[in-house]
C-alpha cells in the first residue's frame, strides 16, 4: 500500500495497533470516489480504515513519490497522516463501546476545520465523535496512546 510510504514511525505504530484491534487498512476503494476532498474513511461494519492516497496526491499536485518538490511531498504526507489519525480515533471510539474517548476537556478543535467537520457529519451524523477526531488528528502520540488504552 502506497500510503505507508508517507507515514512517520508513530503512524506506522498506529496502523499496527488498528490491525491488532481487528481492523484492516485499505487504499483507494470506491468510497474515495464520493468526493476528491476526502482522504480517509472508516467502515465500521467491515472494520476497515480506507486511505484515499490518490485524492491526497491530487489535492497537492503530487505525481511520483519523492520525485517532486519537498513541500509537495510533505503536504501530501500531512493529509495522509491526519486522515489515518482521524480514522484511528474512530477505531478507539469503537473499542470504547462506541463512546467518546476520555480526553482533556481543554483540548479544542482548530476553527479552520469547521468545513471539514460539517462534511464528515453529513456522512457519519455523529458531531461529537467527529469533533473529537478532528481535535486529536493533530496529536499522533495521543492518538497512539488512546488506541493502546482502549483497543489493546
Amino acid at each position: 500500500m502506497e500510503f505507508v510510504d508517507f507515514l512517520d514511525r508513530t503512524e506506522v505504530e498506529i496502523v499496527k495497533i488498528v490491525e491488532k484491534a481487528g481492523y484492516k487498512t485499505k487504499e483507494n476503494t470506491k468510497l474515495c470516489s464520493i468526493s476528491k476532498n476526502y482522504v480517509g474513511f472508516i467502515n465500521k461494519r467491515k472494520k476497515e480504515i480506507v486511505i484515499c492516497t490518490s485524492n491526497a496526491k491530487r489535492r497537492e499536485g503530487y505525481t511520483l513519490l519523492r520525485m517532486n518538490k519537498k513541500g509537495i511531498f510533505e503536504r501530501t504526507a500531512l493529509h495522509i497522516k491526519k486522515a489515518l489519525r482521524h480514522e484511528a480515533v474512530h477505531v478507539a471510539q469503537e473499542c470504547n463501546d462506541g463512546k467518546l474517548l476520555k480526553i482533556d476537556r481543554k483540548l479544542s478543535m482548530n476553527p479552520s476545520k469547521i468545513n471539514a467537520l460539517n462534511g464528515s457529519m453529513k456522512i457519519s451524523g455523529e458531531e461529537e465523535k467527529e469533533r473529537q477526531a478532528y481535535i486529536l488528528e493533530d496529536k499522533p502520540i495521543l492518538v497512539r496512546n488512546e488506541l493502546k488504552k482502549y483497543c489493546l
